[in-house]
Order: C-alpha cells, then structure tokens, then sequence
C-alpha cells in the first residue's frame, strides 16, 4: 500500500529540461543514522540480488526473506505503465499539494525534491513509456538523494493510529443500545417496469444541453440524484429503479466534465482528472432540473424535492440546498494537508474548493423536502455548524470500511449540529465507499476494484441502502426510528441525534 502510494506522490507535475548530471547516492536517515546507499549497487541488485556484494549486500541482509522480496517489487515494478494518463495527470491540483508534502520525505543537495521529481519524471516519460523506481531516482539531477523515513515512519504512525480509532468507533457503535430490527426482504424487481424516459435539457452554463434520466413515480414528493465524481446515471439506476418501485419519481442527472466519459477520457490520456473545479456546474445543473420540474420544460414531478447524491454527489446536493463553506477554509486546509491525508483523501477535493468561485447560494424553485448524502464529506467546509443551517431533515449514509470518507470524521460531524429531529446518522457495518456503484459487467468496469475498496458483496449493502433511504423518506414527518436494522446478513446501525451525540462523547479519552 505505501508503495502505491509513493507511487501516486510521484506522479504529478509540470515539465522542464533534465539535466544530464545522475544522481548517485541515497542517504537514508532514521533516529539520527545516517546510511548511504550506492544507487548504482542498488540498481545492480534489483536486477540481481545474488550477484550483488559489499556493504549493501549486508544491509539487505538484514532483512527477512519477505522484507527483500517487497523491496524488489517496490524496484522493479513500473511507477509509469500508462505514458499518456500520467502526462495527463501531471498536472492535477490534488497531485500537487501531495507533491508540496514530498519534502518531508525527501529531499536533495540542492534543496526541494518535490520540483526534481516531477520535472525528472517528465523528461523520463518523453523518452519511454515506462519508468521504474530506480530510473527515477537515478535521473534525479542531485548526486545525492536524502531520504527521511523519520517522516515515513511518523506518517505510518499517524495512518495506523487512524485506522485505530476508526476500529474502536465501529466497536464502540456495535455496543450502543438499539433494538434489533430485521428488514423484510426487498420486492424482486420488476421484469416489466414502467419505461425510462430520457431528456435534453438546455442549460446556458453548458454548451451541450444535460442528458436527463427519469423514472416517473406518484408521490408528491420526487427525487433529484446526482453520481458521484466519476460517476453515471446507469452506476446508480439500481437506487433510482428501487424508489420508483415505492412510489417516488425520480430524475437522475450526468454532469458532464466529471462523468464516466470523463474518466474514460483520463485513462486514455485525452484530458485532466476532474475534481472539484466540476462543483460550480453540478450546482448549476441541480438548480436548472429543479426550475425545469416547477416551470418546464420537463413533466411536473410533485411540489417538493428531495436532493440525494453519492461522494461528490452529495456535496454537490449540500451545495444546491444553499450551504456554502464556512468562512476559514484556507487556514483549516494549510493545517489539514500538512502532512499527506492517508485515510481521508476527501480532504483534498474540500481544500480545492479554495480556488473554486461557486456560484451564490439561492433558492431553489421548489421547497427542499430533504437531503439524501451516500458517503458524503465535509469536515473543512463545515467543522463548527455542520449541516445545522438546512432548515430540511438529512439523511447521512457511511461505511466502516470507507477510507476516502470515514464517518467518525466525514459524517459523525456534520450530524452532530443538526437540530432537525428527523435527521438519521447510518452506518453499514461493511460498506465501502464504493459500496453504491452498481457496474453491470466488468467491460463497463473503468477501474478494476478489490474487495478491500468495494466492500463485501455490494449488492446486499445497495439492498438495505434502498431499504433505509426508502424508509427515511416514507418517515419524514416523524422520523426513522433507531435501530440496528439487519437485511441480507448486513447491518445498519441508524441513529437519531441523541445517539449520535452518545457515540461521540464514548469516542472521548
């Protein structure tokens, strides 16, 4: 995992000429020793480790059998196997506040690494289309390299200190009094549903009209969703196909420029990674679907509207109902990105929103009834209010295996401040934070994703997430009722404001 991410530190950047002088030396400093490393021998053993001798030969024998077999594949192994998504993402915001990290880790006789890296990178990648972690280094224009794993270690501390408490929040939730409440099964799906319908809806903040997806339902109420960063309509039908089942309509929106198109042009090297630049027009977007339900062009749906999004998505639908980030981002940000976020990478696409003029908040054209946040973020935004300022109920939705949105830090405080009696915290004891993305094939699949990201068997989370969304919106008036709710062998820990507030202060030392 550290190689991976080392990996992704080095690729980010810019471009200028390499110069022509190789680096020779690395030192590594830990605990006041200083150890020099040849990286001409270091090259020679990644190669071959037994025909390599001398004094690194006795270092790297120090290490046990499976130390030097992961130090070889951290050598061998390409940091660079796609030449034109990586020029492509040289360029990316969130890669260059990593990269300002870097001179914690790492740094040269001539002073910031960070700078040497991705201009040594860049010169590397016009000549081949592979580069290994021994070639960078090599082509570093410093002849010696110093390599601080004090800070390597104090960062893998503070990781594993994360993870540590992210797992005695989960056990401390498990011990909360709820009563115990099994799910009836979800209806099987239709075979012959009720036909989608799809619209152009012409938008003057974008110059293609926005590709719209509705599912016609007879609630008075009707729901607006919005994917994901990277994220599309057909990953979530499963969620808007299950409310229709229950009654709701439902419109589902792409936003183009962060859609799956988009990142299917970055894997193919044909445009930057998208990211919070993107929020403006989703904003836009939601505010224009919403004028066009109450006013035309597209059918009248019902007299309130429910926002619901997934990650960015809800961000996005936060956005739409009038919230705008606290004032103080930038200085929460320098403290924040001080050091590289390993377990909440959320945080950069919040502090990106530094540099991004969004729109001003304004009414929507029709009444919020509620707002619907699957893995949603936002302790930078808004650390002291949360989500106390929507004057509708929320519904918060986390994983206990989300590493890109922890609850105990992306969710937990924003309910905590919200005075809405109905709003509901829900935890699913196994959901990631890709739990919601439905792929139909793996051909759809832009990402090939281990269960480690994707969580055990999605499909039975997706299962009580419909359930539980369900639920909260036939229930607004009075509210979901506490719970551990149980359906398909997962479990949803709901809980109301008091028992929020309970599991925070069994957090405290």
């Amino acid at each position: 995992m550290l190689g991976s991410l080392l990996a992704g530190m080095l690729l980010l950047g810019g471009g200028a000429p390499l110069s022509v002088r190789a680096a020779e030396q690395l030192e590594v400093r830990i605990d006041g020793l200083q150890l020099p490393i040849d990286l001409g021998e270091l090259q020679a053993w990644s190669r071959d480790p037994s025909s390599t001798t001398g004094e690194l030969a006795a270092w790297l024998s120090l290490l046990d059998a499976n130390g030097r077999a992961q130090l070889l594949r951290v050598l061998r192994a390409p940091l660079v196997s796609d030449r034109s998504f990586t020029q492509q993402f040289l360029a990316s915001w969130a890669g260059q506040r990593v990269l300002d990290e870097l001179d914690d880790l790492i740094s040269t006789d001539q002073g910031e690494a960070g700078p040497l890296l991705y201009q040594t990178l860049n010169a590397l990648l016009r000549q081949q289309r592979q580069v290994t972690t021994v070639e960078l280094l090599r082509a570093l224009p410093s002849r010696r390299l110093i390599l601080k794993l004090d800070g390597g270690l104090e960062l893998a501390s503070q990781w594993r200190q994360q993870l540590q408490e992210q797992g005695e929040a989960l056990r401390a939730l498990r011990q909360l009094p709820l009563p115990a409440v099994t799910a009836p099964p979800p209806p099987p799906e239709l075979r012959s549903s009720p036909p989608v319908q799809r619209f152009s809806l012409v938008v003057p903040h974008r110059r293609e009209p926005l590709a719209l997806q509705l599912r016609p339902g007879v609630a008075p109420t009707w729901v607006l969703l919005s994917p994901g960063l990277g994220g599309s309509t057909a990953q979530l039908d499963w969620l808007a196909a299950g409310l229709q089942r229950r009654g709701w309509s439902v419109v589902l929106v792409d936003h183009p420029g962060s859609d799956e198109q988009a990142m299917r042009e970055l894997l193919e090297g044909r445009r930057p990674p998208p990211g919070a630049e993107t929020l403006r027009e989703r904003v836009l977007d939601l505010q224009a679907v919403v004028q066009a339900v109450a006013q035309g062009p597209l059918p009248p749906l019902g007299d309130r509207v429910v926002l619901m999004g997934h990650s960015l998505g809800s961000v996005s639908a936060l956005l739409a109902a009038g919230l705008r980030p606290e004032p103080g981002l930038p200085q929460r940000c320098r403290r924040s990105l001080k050091g590289i976020p390993l377990t909440n990478l959320s945080q950069l696409l919040q502090c990106q929103l530094t540099e991004v003029p969004l729109p001003p908040p304004r009414p929507l054209a029709q009444p919020v009834a509620a707002v619907v946040s699957l893995q949603g973020f936002g302790s930078l935004l808004w650390p002291q209010r949360g989500l106390r300022p929507l004057k509708a109920p929320v519904l918060l939705v986390g994983g206990s295996l989300d590493l890109i949105t922890p609850p105990l830090t992306e969710q937990l405080p924003l309910f905590l401040p919200d005075p809405q009696r109905q709003s509901r915290l829900v935890v699913l004891d196994g959901g990631s934070h890709f739990s919601p993305v439905r792929i139909a094939s793996s051909r759809q699949a832009l990402f090939q994703l281990g269960e480690e990201l994707v969580g055990v068997e999605p499909q039975r989370v997706q299962a009580l997430t419909l359930d539980l969304s369900a639920g909260f919106l036939e229930r607004l008036a009075s509210g979901l009722p506490p719970q551990r709710r149980v359906l398909g062998g997962v479990t949803a820990y709901v809980l109301d404001p008091a028992l929020a507030q309970r599991w925070w202060d069994s957090l405290k030392p």
